[in-house]
This record gives structure tokens, C-alpha cells and sequence, in this order.
């Protein structure tokens, strides 16, 4: 687990990463949760002969795997995930190994929340270092007490 940065413990070129991989269940629990079905999901047949050559991860999945390490981050400081864009760039598959890496690009102080606005990029790539996809975040963050 990350240590719960506060808003008053970043800087801008603070990194942090992650990595998991990508199973089948990830696609059927992400069919099931989404009620999406989509063959290129979920019928192996169909998916081998499409041009993406075999079944993907769901892009909201994705996208929420990529947004996942953020949230863990900030964990007991973070009030509220402001913002989040994520551009696909090349396919997800079950033995997909990801690494999301997220990079504090500008602060932005808010003293009324007693903290501020972190304002991020990330890049995520396959166990190939082929970039899967890129995402930007804003997380308001509150400023951490000393105990």
C-alpha cells in the first residue's frame, strides 16, 4: 500500500507505480459488472477473427486499473477524484502484465480545503513496454497533520 501522501508532502515530478496482470476473469467480471457483452469480450471465435486478433479488457477497466493507483496514493487524504481522461492506444488481453506509472505535473493550491488540487499524468504499458494507454487526473487532496 502507498503511504497516503498529503497535498503539503507532494511536488511536481512526484512518481508513483503499480502493476497487475490482467486475467480472464477481469474480462468477465468487467462483462457482468457493465452488462457489456461484446464479443470482442467475451466469444473467443468472433474475437480471433476481429482485427484485434484474440478477446481485449473493456476500456472502462482499464481505465479504472489505470485510475486505481491514484486513489491508493492518496489514501485517509484524498477528498475527492475531480477528473480523469484515459486514451487507448493499443490493446488489453488476459496475461496482459500493466504498469501504471503517474507523474505530478502542477499543484494547485486550495487553502479553503486545506490542501489543494494534484494534478497528474500516467502512462501505462504491457509487459512489452508498448503503451496501452495514457491518462491525466486531478485529485483535491487534503493536507496531512503530523501526528
Amino acid at each position: 500500500m502507498f503511504p497516503g501522501k498529503g497535498y503539503n508532502e507532494t511536488k511536481v515530478g512526484d512518481t508513483f507505480s503499480t502493476s497487475l496482470t490482467v486475467t480472464d476473469a477481469h474480462l468477465v467480471l468487467a462483462a457482468g459488472l457493465f452488462g457489456d457483452f461484446n464479443p470482442l469480450h467475451v466469444d473467443d471465435t468472433h474475437a480471433l477473427k476481429s482485427r484485434l486478433g484474440g478477446r481485449v479488457l473493456h476500456g472502462a477497466f482499464t481505465s479504472a486499473l489505470i485510475a486505481a493507483p491514484a486513489g491508493m496514493y492518496f489514501h485517509s487524504t484524498a477528498i475527492g477524484y475531480l477528473e480523469h481522461n484515459c486514451r487507448f492506444l493499443a490493446p488489453v488481453r488476459p496475461g496482459d502484465t500493466l504498469k501504471t506509472t503517474w507523474t505530478i505535473v502542477e499543484r494547485r493550491d486550495k487553502p479553503k480545503h486545506d490542501g489543494g488540487i494534484a494534478v497528474m499524468t500516467a502512462t501505462c504499458t504491457n509487459q512489452h513496454g508498448e503503451a496501452v494507454a495514457e491518462a491525466d487526473g486531478k485529485m483535491l487532496v487534503m493536507n496531512k497533520r503530523e501526528a
